[in-house]
């Protein structure tokens, strides 16, 4: 069920979304944001053109939205039926059967009632309605990989198969996300420098790193390219197994966004991130898959695959495209690859290197205690050209074929994993003694959890610390609180100058206390763990990609449920894949619909009050509930572009709730009179 904020002009597909959305930026005082002083670049700075891409003049309107009337919910007959397809097929997932019995319920109590119209005949005629909808289609295409290297009959079964990967276009899908409206709110159109009273430098979303400023300095070195848009690629993958009971189901998503998009944008549970492919995922007999053939041949699958993926984007990464942006502008734009959002054994993959060295710089899986000399594209074609295979691999960490959840590795690797068992159980114990407490998540079976997410590890950074005192010596209680101040510092949604001393001085301080591990002999090799190197890399990679909270592993593993673990809970099982691709198609038009329905004022109010309105069977005022009436505050009554031109300091909004269903709370309707 779409709903629609007229201030911030954004859609959400459920009420709890829009509630919490209401409660978080609108009915709470919250505190004015800092004043910031920017400095924006020069030559993309992102020009406003027309379709034909000849630049505008200054403070030319963009084009007006959509000229389909407001009564218009083509391809569907009326709100009602919008919303009951949306709610079905996108809140609760209904399956095929599921929703059979449903709409032979609502005939047979129809035709009981003397009634001969439905509104959906059959699940068959949901799903064609939906197909309908013009916007949002980003079909799936596939293509095959083989082997072509030697092979003959004797040859291990993987070297004879085909192997499918199915894709969508990716230029096609980055259009979508740069003409969201939904957007416009949360976009930035020219890297940026910020800084604030104090001249500390602030950096928060993507465009305000380095190195957004530094690519746009060297695509700028083209005339050609002066007043375009510079638009980051942000890419994701994963692994991620759905069902383990019922064939061990493995998918291999792909993930895509932009990054002009702010931070908040991409964490929320909105159209920021798409899946655009799903890789082919090669299995043979175990004796063949520990061989390194066919570990080779898995990593050069892999970046074959991404190579055709991202190759309707290829162009538009030296030319610049006109593309409308979320402000209804049209602009032109020039792309470039930008952050990889992976695990560590896929940034393994992805760089082309041994086990256990550092993707980001040339130290050694045995030498991670500091940071090494910074890998770059250059030097490393250069050592393929000039040195040896077994140099590369063991020298330089680098494998001549292939050209954060940090806290609980920690815990595993060195706490839990290393005490003794009565020990242990007291730390278990003390987790689960946690009372209630607003804030606080109980673990009543202590910590031990099959798969972990980003609220477990932060719920139990709250507790944690208060569970192991007493149990281990008060140095590693120093250390994982040492941490765990890191953690959370890294976690800040922007970060300034001061921020990264404050952050270097927490690290260092991790860094000596951690040596106690040594000392009691539970590393006495030290730590050459590839994962807690990483911290290493912190403070330069916010430096240079802003704050990591938009660009963290946590929101691939978020998507994977819309993406594909729920679509799979509502498929046949039965070449699930395919369910799961139309899936996938049919919510980006469901999504995309409900923005146009949106922004044409069509989601305004509850459906059986607006229903009730437009039949004439009541008043526009006095029937309305109060929750919609509040939304009524916000540009239901009042003019829209009156209550979005607001630019002041948001003000404290009190909405005080009826008791009882049915008996409102008449104080805010009788002040429209």
């Amino acid at each position: 069920m779409g709903y629609y904020c007229s201030l911030c002009e954004r859609t959400w597909p459920t009420r709890r979304g829009f509630q919490d959305h209401l409660r978080q930026n609108h009915r709470n005082q919250r505190p004015p944001p800092p004043d910031l002083t920017f400095r924006f670049h020069n030559k993309l700075n992102a020009l406003p053109c027309d379709e034909d891409g000849n630049f505008l003049a200054d403070n030319t309107p963009p084009p007006p939205r959509s000229i389909r009337p407001p009564t218009d919910w083509s391809p569907f007959e009326n709100r009602p039926a919008f919303e009951y397809a949306e709610y079905a097929f996108e809140k609760i997932h209904t399956s095929v059967s599921d929703l059979n019995t449903q709409l032979n319920l609502w005939a047979a109590y129809n035709h009981a009632k003397g009634h001969d119209t439905t509104m959906y005949s059959s699940p068959r005629d949901v799903l064609a309605t939906i197909d309908e909808i013009p916007l949002g289609d980003l079909p799936w295409s596939s293509f095959n990989v083989r082997y072509t290297g030697p092979k003959n009959e004797r040859s291990p079964s993987w070297k004879h198969q085909v192997y499918t990967v199915h894709t969508r276009n990716s230029f096609a899908v980055q259009q979508g996300i740069l003409q969201n409206e939904d957007f416009v709110h949360t976009f930035d159109y020219i890297p940026y420098e910020a800084y604030t009273e104090t001249g500390d430098r602030q950096w928060c979303n993507l465009l305000s790193g380095n190195w957004a400023w530094k690519q746009s300095d060297e695509i700028a070195k083209d005339p050609a390219t002066h007043g375009a848009m510079f638009c980051p690629i942000v890419l994701g993958a994963d692994k991620t197994t759905v069902s383990t009971a019922t064939g061990n189901s493995e998918f291999h998503p792909v993930y895509m966004s932009s990054g002009n998009l702010h931070n908040t944008a991409r964490r929320g549970h909105r159209d920021a991130v798409v899946p655009i492919a799903f890789l082919a995922i090669p299995k043979s007999t175990r004796d063949a898959e520990n061989t390194d053939e066919f570990r080779t041949f898995k990593k050069q699958l892999y970046h074959a695959s991404l190579t055709h993926i991202l190759e309707p984007l290829r162009l538009a990464m030296s030319i610049p495209h006109v593309m409308k942006c979320p402000d209804r502008h049209f602009r032109r734009v020039i792309f470039e690859i930008g952050p990889f959002i992976a695990d560590y054994p896929e940034q393994v993959v992805l760089a082309g290197i041994v086990n256990r060295w550092c993707p980001k710089c040339f130290a050694s899986s045995k030498g991670l205690h500091a940071c090494g000399q910074p890998r770059f594209r250059a030097f490393t074609n250069t050592l393929i050209e000039l040195e040896d295979d077994d140099i590369l691999w063991d020298a330089f960490g680098i494998d001549p074929d292939i050209q954060c959840a940090s806290l609980l590795i920690l815990i595993d690797g060195i706490i839990i994993s290393r005490c003794d068992i009565p020990r242990v159980s007291f730390i278990y114990s003390s987790i689960a003694a946690v009372p209630s407490f607003p804030g606080l998540r109980r673990f009543p079976e202590g910590r031990r959890f099959t798969q972990w997410t980003g609220d477990d590890s932060k719920a139990l950074m709250k507790v944690y610390i208060p569970a192991i005192t007493g149990h281990v010596p008060d140095t590693v209680v120093q250390c994982i609180a040492s941490f765990m101040d890191f953690c959370y510092l890294v976690r800040r949604p922007s970060h300034t100058t001061s921020d990264f001393t404050r952050m270097q001085h927490t690290l260092d301080r991790f860094l000596q206390l951690r040596q106690v591990f040594e000392q009691y002999g539970i590393r006495p090799n030290g730590f050459c763990l590839p994962r807690q190197h990483a911290l290493l890399h912190y403070i330069p990679g916010i430096k240079l990609f802003g704050s990591p909270n938009g660009l963290c592993s946590s929101i691939t593993e978020s998507k994977h449920i819309t993406a594909v673990k729920q679509p799979w809970r509502a498929s046949s099982r039965h070449d699930s894949l395919k369910e799961i691709l139309d899936t996938n198609v049919r919510m980006s038009k469901l999504s995309a619909a409900r923005i146009d329905f949106g922004h044409r004022g069509m989601l305004s109010g509850d459906i059986l009050i607006s229903t009730r309105v437009a039949r004439g069977l009541a008043h526009p005022m006095v029937d309305i509930p109060l929750e919609v009436a509040y939304e009524g505050r916000h540009g239901l009554f009042d003019g829209e572009d009156e209550a979005a031109g607001d630019d002041g300091p948001q003000s404290d909004v009190v909405t005080r709730l009826a008791t009882t269903h049915g008996l409102y709370f008449f104080v805010p309707l009788i002040s429209h009179f």
